[in-house]
């Protein structure tokens, strides 16, 4: 997945402002206790990301999205 496509995935589920408050400051478990931030800027793959997100909140997601 492209970064571009996590963002827009991101900001469709939560909104724009809501997706940065999730992506800088919600540690996820499955990534290691990291934020969304800290993990692309480490080089998770997207995916990986996205699967995490879905996972930690999966009545927000609509199912278009996953």
């Amino acid at each position: 997945m492209r970064l571009t496509d996590f963002w827009e995935r991101l900001e469709q589920a939560f909104g724009s402002s809501y997706a940065r408050s999730i992506a800088a400051d919600y540690a996820f478990s499955s990534l290691g206790g990291r934020t969304i931030d800290e993990a692309i800027a480490q080089g998770v793959d997207t995916a990986t990301i996205w699967r995490s997100v879905v996972s930690a909140y999966p009545d927000r997601i609509p199912a278009r999205l996953r």
